[in-house]
């Protein structure tokens, strides 16, 4: 099979399991063991090591890890790798094996296919460098494909435990900004985990620092995901988290998704702290420690979170989708000598300058919760450090499906077209410094708000986002562009125009 198939960006998806029609396995038993063959080759070249390279490996609760784990193993131990398995894992946890003392893996996998359904799943892999950029997993697949392989002896695999180690530098990071030894002695504290992997946060974290975690939720992993999909984006799943903390009437609740490289929060008197919200809490406690810093955020957040940085002291850049391009734009800006603590799409992934920029959901959390202590001490809530925050009264989005193969190029001139159109339009003006797509901001008499069209970073369709300060708004923007949108016959605006009506 083509392997290239496999590649999602920065990360190797597949189907691992049949049970949905139409969709059928192609993570197939010889798939996983020649990507394992192929990581071994590339992390030879990479390290230039022939001997004793050492390889973690974790997976989520999805219920084909096991015998993806195997197969990626047996082929890394015949190319020569030393591996340990970690079994369940969070992906965070992963890197941090070869980062922390004691482990220092030459490389790490992580089993998961984050919040996709149970049939599917993935790799990813890390250096102590970080994650693996999309062209590396480009090079994997290619070593893949080819017969090559690394000619040394067997490796070995042994058992291993690393979950323990990761939940007490969280817990230790916690005590360490409080003082305290047990500085949640007082809070309920609440964790949906979803069936995932992120049930211990509460035994390896919370409780140990003091908290109260009665009421939690779908703390043992289950790879069905019967309750909900593990993950803060998904409706259901914030009902959930929300319904928790009004029923045990906790202080603060916190959900997950499958790897627990992403999370999203719900506060005491029941909002949600996700999305804008998320990215608002943490721009305000890294704004009080780092003064003037920059906060890099995927394209779609909201004017008024633009508004709260800059009225925080801080800079907002608003870059493109996609968790590695936050991410390495933030890099890329502290290179340059302009100071960037925080890189974060508002799916929930982010990344913090004094966490080697790793998305880590529990990270996120943890810097939450020195807060929530922080608060009880010095009398103020979390609630308050976002009170100011403007959110839109409307907000939509409508993914349009482009109806060809070659839909790069159709959904690129679509853009292009739309751009020249608002340059023509009264009450309509170009976002400036839009690095995405096209960004047009509209006045009170043509809907109060702003809309981004963008061609998505892997699937053929067209994401319109819409968002509006007036009740009626995003319709009356809706309204505005249906004409335009309308007249393109490959591309599924069906959505759009039934909002209109």
């Amino acid at each position: 099979m083509d392997y290239k198939k496999l590649q999602n960006g920065s990360d190797i998806r597949g189907v691992a399991l049949e049970g949905i029609e139409g969709q059928h396995i192609n993570l197939t038993e010889q798939a996983c063991k020649d990507i394992g063959r192929g990581f071994a080759l590339w992390l030879i070249q990479k390290t230039g090591k022939t001997t004793g390279l050492r390889v973690a490996i974790g997976r989520d609760s999805r219920l084909s890890g096991e015998t993806l784990s195997r197969w990626i193993c047996q082929a890394m131990v015949a190319s020569g790798l030393e591996i340990t398995d970690f079994g369940m894992a969070s992906t965070p946890a992963m890197f941090m094996s070869t980062v922390t003392e004691g482990y220092a893996f030459d490389g790490s996998v992580m089993i998961t296919a984050s919040h996709l359904p149970f049939n599917r799943n993935g790799f990813k892999f890390f250096t102590c460098a970080g994650g693996l950029e999309s062209a590396d997993i480009k090079q994997i697949i290619s070593f893949a494909e080819s017969d090559a392989t690394t000619g040394l002896p067997a490796g070995k695999l042994v058992g291993g435990e690393f979950m323990d180690t990761y939940g007490k530098i969280l817990a230790d990071k916690i005590r360490s900004a409080t003082g305290l030894e047990r500085p949640l002695e007082g809070f309920r504290i609440v964790v949906d985990a979803g069936n995932g992997a992120g049930g211990f946060y509460v035994d390896k974290v919370l409780k140990p620092l003091g908290a109260n975690t009665e009421g939690s939720r779908y703390l043992e992993p289950d790879g069905s995901f019967p309750n909900h999909i593990p993950n803060p984006e998904d409706k259901k799943a914030m009902e959930a988290i929300t319904e928790a903390v009004n029923a045990a009437k906790a202080d603060l609740g916190i959900i997950f998704d499958t790897d627990v490289d992403r999370a999203g929060a719900v506060l005491s008197d029941g909002s949600e702290l996700n999305r804008n919200r998320i990215i608002a809490m943490l721009a305000a406690i890294l704004l009080r420690e780092h003064p003037g810093t920059t906060i890099v955020t995927d394209s779609i957040t909201s004017t008024g979170l633009a508004k709260f940085i800059e009225e925080k002291g801080g800079v907002h850049h608003r870059f493109k989708r996609g968790y590695r391009n936050v991410i390495n734009e933030s890099i890329r800006l502290n290179a340059q000598g302009q100071d960037s603590q925080l890189a974060i799409e508002t799916s929930g992934h982010g990344a913090l300058k004094e966490n080697y920029f790793l998305d880590d959901g529990a990270y996120l959390v943890t810097k939450l919760l020195i807060e929530l202590a922080r608060g009880k001490k010095e009398g103020y809530t979390l609630e308050s450090l976002i009170a100011s925050l403007e959110e839109p009264a409307e907000s939509v989005e409508f993914r349009m499906n482009i109806l060809l193969e070659d839909f790069k190029a159709y959904g690129q001139n679509v853009i292009d077209e739309l751009t020249a159109y608002a340059q023509t339009q009264t009450g309509w003006s170009l976002a400036p410094s839009n690095y995405e797509g096209v960004r047009v901001n509209l006045d009170t008499a043509h809907g109060n708000g702003w809309f981004l069209l963008r061609l998505s970073l892997h699937d053929p369709l067209l994401p319109l986002n819409i968002e509006s300060n007036s009740p009626g708004g995003a319709k009356k923007i809706a309204a505005e562009l249906a004409g335009s949108i309308s007249k393109y016959d490959k591309l599924d605006a069906q959505k759009l125009l039934d909002f209109v009506k």
